[in-house]
């Protein structure tokens, strides 16, 4: 395919381009990347507040390794990093990703999520009608996306698959839709070869501390008060992210152009089963702790608005066709990542800023405690 405009065709480095790779999925993407030697990685990211650069420390100095600070929204700069690094993939992470930011503030989930993510599509479609048609072959779009845009589930219904429609609920999800929507029609008519994937909850290393597993390790060790939106029985599949990482490895390899594959770690927990066993390990790991039981600090908060029940993933596409197994369960991979934080107290006391101090306080503070209909926590 040859576009208007385009002048001789480039060859393809082995680097690819990541978008986003300064956040929580992204940056465990581009260490795993790395020490697996698959290639060399430019960073692009605008470093806002989940993005941290400390996240990255171990390979800042690599030879593999470039950074730029930018705007995926910034089409000059896209086609200028497309046009200098060759890259022979771009793996898009970046984006919004927090519900409840989102419900306060949806403007910046537009323009990031479906903006910026259309300004990343027309660039890569321009740079891939420039290459040879050898690279053409290579190239891939490497869309990250969530199981959020399915919508939610009865507790009895199916896992989300490939096929079940969209109904996102937030603005989050509804953005994000938009953007998967995106990539299928960039795919469909302009033969663009990229793929898209959904996944689970992620939890891991390096996880902004305003989501539930990060934000209760951090307050239960000083003390404050764990929230529980609800009744705290919104169920959800766990996700280690060094498994998402080895996944997205894998469908950059060998997944086919223009499929969509759910990632899930098959681990489906309510929200207050996930806090109760956060407070278990914490009780273990920090026996001198004067906050012990850590599980008498759960507070019951009120819900937030259109909260979706249940999320539950069938990665048995993904299994099958490319032989991908998560191989954390929900037990190992929450011990690893308790155990992260506990080492790495510094890193969640720089990332907690004044910024990130008033966002809790304006998020949680108008929703007052909340006796639950259906437990008390013992």
């Amino acid at each position: 395919m040859r576009l208007a405009g385009t002048t001789e065709e480039i060859t393809c480095s082995d680097s690819i381009l990541v978008t986003g790779g300064a956040g929580f999925i992204g940056s465990n993407f581009v260490l795993d990347w790395l020490a697996a030697g698959r290639g060399s990685i430019v960073n692009l990211d605008k470093l806002t507040y989940a993005g941290n650069p400390e996240n990255l420390a171990s390979v800042e100095h690599s030879a593999a390794y470039a950074f730029v600070q930018g705007d995926i929204c910034d089409a000059e700069l896209v086609a200028s990093l497309l046009e200098k690094y060759k890259p022979r993939a771009v793996v898009h992470f970046a984006a919004e990703s927090h519900v409840d930011r989102s419900i306060v503030g949806p403007e910046a989930f537009l323009r990031t999520n479906i903006d910026g993510t259309f300004t990343l599509l027309q660039a890569a479609r321009a740079y891939y009608g420039s290459l040879t048609s050898a690279d053409q072959g290579m190239f891939r779009f490497l869309h990250v996306s969530t199981d959020e845009v399915y919508g939610t589930l009865t507790p009895e219904a199916p896992a989300f698959h490939e096929e079940t429609p969209y109904a996102p609920n937030s603005p989050y999800a509804a953005s994000k839709a938009a953007s998967d929507h995106l990539v299928r029609a960039w795919v469909h008519t302009y033969g663009l070869p990229a793929i898209i994937t959904n996944c689970s909850n992620n939890y891991g290393p390096y996880q902004f501390p305003e989501k539930l597993i990060p934000l209760m390790i951090a307050n239960a060790l000083q003390g404050k008060s764990l929230p529980v939106y609800g009744d705290g029985q919104q169920v959800r599949d766990w996700l280690y992210v060094g498994d998402h990482a080895s996944a997205l490895r894998t469908v950059l390899e060998r997944g086919r152009v223009g499929e969509t594959y759910n990632v899930g770690g098959g681990n489906q927990r309510s929200n207050l089963e996930v806090v109760k066993t956060v407070c278990v390990l914490l009780d273990e790991l920090v026996p001198e702790s004067k906050f012990k039981p850590h599980v008498q600090l759960v507070k019951y908060v009120t819900d937030r608005p259109g909260h979706d029940r249940r999320y539950a993933i069938d990665a048995r596409k993904l299994e099958s066709e490319l032989g991908w197994r998560a191989q954390e369960s929900f037990e190992t991979g929450l011990r690893k990542t308790v155990e992260w934080y506990l080492r790495n107290a510094p890193w969640v006391e720089n990332v907690t800023s004044g910024a990130y101090h008033q966002w809790m306080t304006q998020n949680y503070s108008g929703r007052g405690e909340k006796v639950a209909a259906t437990e008390r926590v013992r």
